[in-house]
């Protein structure tokens, strides 16, 4: 690992690290409120995404950070440095707020616009999952990666109800061949896949800060990533109002599954 890149990896698991005493303690706590868009935020979001971007800004003044709570910026903004950031202070917002524990802090570094490397706290867990391409995926200190087994019924598939209700009949094979976990976090689902917790995911309602970091880790743990439409990566702009993402994820032989049930 080149040593610039080395210490941006040090600095984020310090970074996320930081802010979990404060995860743990507002969990079920932390006053919310809705946003425009239909999504939830609280001020336990606020302050992590202030504190991270705070202190990785501190460290590498020449980099860019960019966070879902970007302090109500209302138009897209480029990519310009080598190096980013790219934050969702509490992945699973909804479940945090209502005291359901599948949530977690995800922060990705990003080179020339692409997922390098991955650090995800798992709040349910108490873990910290991290990875990159090339690099490997860790599930804790434990050496991780995506499962090999063929698709078969018992395969279980992260999932996410469409958004649009006009891709129901693409999601409904998935559901009806596969065992399916709606977590309700994004990012999880994705970085399960990349340390072996689950065989793949399907999900349509995604942006890029639910999954950039998650996309590393997958891809480090050995999974394929494959966007069906508005591949985010490299990343040009971070856009608070980005299409939705849709993607499967998994070893070979399940996205390809997948991909020919959805046809």
């Amino acid at each position: 690992m080149q040593k610039e890149i080395e210490q941006r990896v040090d600095a984020a698991r310090r970074a996320v690290t930081g802010q979990t005493g404060l995860f743990h303690r507002e969990f079920q706590r932390a006053r919310s409120s809705w946003k425009s868009d239909g999504s939830r935020v609280t001020t336990a979001d606020l302050a992590i995404s202030e504190a991270i971007l705070r202190e990785l800004a501190t460290q590498f003044p020449e980099d860019q950070g960019f966070s879902e709570e970007s302090g109500g910026a209302t138009r897209a903004m480029a990519l310009t440095a080598r190096f980013c950031w790219v934050l969702d202070p509490i992945d699973g917002t909804n479940n945090y707020a209502i005291g359901i524990p599948c949530c977690a802090i995800s922060l990705a570094l990003l080179e020339n616009g692409a997922p390098i490397y991955g650090v995800v706290y798992d709040l349910g867990r108490r873990t910290l999952i991290e990875g990159g391409p090339g690099l490997g995926a860790l599930d804790g200190s434990e050496i991780a990666g995506v499962r090999h087994d063929p698709p078969h019924a018992g395969s279980t598939i992260g999932f996410h109800s469409p958004y649009d209700r006009a891709l129901v009949a693409k999601a409904t094979p998935i559901i009806e061949e596969f065992k399916i976990r709606g977590l309700g976090s994004s990012t999880l689902h994705l970085a399960y896949v990349g340390i072996g917790l689950l065989d793949g995911v399907m999900d349509h309602n995604v942006r890029v800060w639910d999954i950039a970091a998650a996309h590393a880790i997958a891809v480090g743990g050995g999974a394929e990533v494959h966007y069906l439409r508005n591949n985010p990566f490299p990343l040009q702009q971070f856009d608070l109002d980005a299409a939705r993402i849709h993607y499967v994820a998994g070893n070979a032989q399940v996205c390809r599954r997948m991909m020919e049930l959805m046809r």
